[in-house]
């Protein structure tokens, strides 16, 4: 990646040339995306090294994609990824805020300021920051509060049918299983060419079933769930060739035929394996006109046997009693194959509440991003339902630049400048949102600014249509508090 230094070397001790370094190739990172911030910012068009082309609007997908070697600039990736990873959305602002406290922290440095004490008064900022965010947080009345579908429509970048299905699957799924630490609401988008959106109050498997002959719909249907292959045990090959090996085989070959009518006595009618099953076991079952599902992966496993109610098992826990396998099993009104789409639907389980998102596009490129994009308001969801809700727009950052600004005094000496690299970063979202909408952000911030402090309101921004001075707020723009908290915890935490 080229990187534009900051200054020149020779102007300055050599012991600096290894921060400017650094600091140029965190500036260059952000400057990859910070065109595509805000309502009115850019796609971007990745082309790799073979060809291949990404049209972009999201932060993280660009940060991905980007190739880099020095190591300020991947600790920085390293950074937006964390962001994605633990909250789904944020990965722009995160990368913007920590490059301009970088900059910010590098100019103060050059003029003579100490490390320490520029280093002090980041991490005082960081702790007014996010006490002044925390405080003014707003928690959601539930799964059915309108501010839902505000989140989403917001983190989805003004689409309303992506907004609409993911509140409809908030509803199916409940507050309690969207607010599990190890459920991610964004697992359960499935991206189809060529349909109609639509939520589905179940899960999807994406297989066909094992051949034309098993039954293409089950209802009321038994399910086992196997976390193994289906297929008798085998006798070693040099086994084989002796009479005890050949013995041995039938024995196994017997046994497991046992097992695949006693799963059948059981009314089992759909099997999901999550490896391969034996010519064995497909005539048997098919015979039994049980439905199997063969291949699917262990994450498409464990969300079956959830909705179900049940529980995958082992191969070898099959030889149990009839009894001691029924309680491991799961129930489901409706299991079919849309022989279209290729894949399973399983509807109405007794376990879990489920949904899944089916998501449509024209064509790859379009589908890819409504991808992105629909993960990004579902990842938002659910971080609003665990943390409240912030005004969006840049405005509740730019209030809080506001407030850190009447802590100046209390810093002792030079730390208070590291105190201002926290509000610049802070003011930075806004100051890009404006820039990419074609306004002056100095003359626009200001006015900004002021409206804040003359009615006393920290949700005010700029319209990015009009220019005007407009309530987040009123105007449904919100995003979720722990984006906004984490994106300022990961920058700072790494100073």
């Amino acid at each position: 990646m080229p990187i534009k230094q900051i200054t020149d070397k020779s102007e300055v001790d050599e012991r600096a040339s290894a921060l400017i370094s650094n600091a140029s190739a965190i500036q260059a990172v952000a400057a990859a995306v910070e065109g595509t911030l805000g309502p009115k910012g850019l796609d971007t068009m990745l082309v790799d090294r073979f060809g291949e082309v990404v049209v972009t609007n999201a932060g993280f997908t660009i940060l991905d994609h980007m190739e880099v070697n020095h190591p300020a600039a991947r600790m920085l990736i390293h950074i937006a990824k964390a962001q994605h990873e633990q909250i789904g959305d944020g990965t722009t602002t995160a990368t913007l805020m920590a490059g301009t406290m970088v900059k910010e922290g590098l100019e103060h440095i050059l003029k003579g300021v100490p490390v320490t004490r520029v280093v002090e008064g980041i991490r005082r900022g960081e702790e007014l920051a996010l006490t002044f965010l925390r405080q003014r947080s707003r928690q959601l009345t539930g799964i059915e509060d309108p501010l839902i579908y505000s989140v989403a429509l917001t983190a989805g970048r003004g689409q309303g049918d992506i907004a609409r299905h993911i509140a409809v699957a908030v509803g199916i799924i409940g507050r309690e299983r969207l607010l599990s630490p190890t459920f991610r609401l964004r697992d359960c988008l499935l991206p189809e060419k060529g349909i109609q959106s639509e939520i589905l109050p179940g899960v999807v498997i994406g297989r066909r079933r094992l051949n034309k002959q098993m039954p293409g719909a089950q209802r009321n249907a038994l399910v086992l769930g196997l976390e193994d292959a289906l297929e008798p045990e085998r006798v070693e090959e040099e086994a084989l060739s002796t009479e005890a090996g050949f013995q041995r085989s039938l024995e196994l070959r017997r046994d497991f035929e046992d097992v695949l009518k006693k799963i059948i006595g059981l009314g089992v009618r759909t099997i999901f394996v999550e490896r391969g099953v034996s010519e064995i076991a497909e005539d048997l079952l098919t015979g039994a006109q049980v439905t199997v599902i063969r291949r699917i992966s262990p994450r498409e496993l464990r969300q079956a046997m959830r909705h179900t109610g049940g529980r995958a098992l082992k191969r070898t826990a099959l030889r149990r009693s009839k009894e001691e396998i029924a309680p491991f099993l799961g129930f489901a009104q409706e299991i079919w194959e849309d022989e279209k789409l290729g894949h399973v639907r399983i509807l109405g389980g007794r376990g879990e509440p489920m949904a899944t998102f089916l998501l449509s596009g024209a064509t790859e490129a379009v589908l890819a991003e409504r991808e992105r994009i629909a993960k990004d308001a579902a990842s938002s969801v659910q971080a609003a339902l665990q943390g409240g809700v912030l005004p969006g727009g840049g405005s509740i950052e730019l209030a809080a630049a506001r407030n850190l600004l009447k802590h100046r005094d209390e810093l002792n000496g030079m730390a208070s400048y590291g105190l201002d690299c926290v509000i610049e970063a802070l003011r930075r979202p806004m100051v890009q949102m404006l820039t990419n909408a074609g306004f002056n952000p100095l003359e626009k911030v200001a006015q900004v600014l002021s409206a804040q402090s003359t009615q006393e309101s920290d949700s005010l921004a700029l319209c990015c249509d009009t220019g005007e001075i407009a309530d987040m707020a009123e105007r449904g723009v919100w995003d979720p508090a722990l984006v906004k908290v984490h994106a300022l915890q990961a920058e700072v935490g790494r100073q």
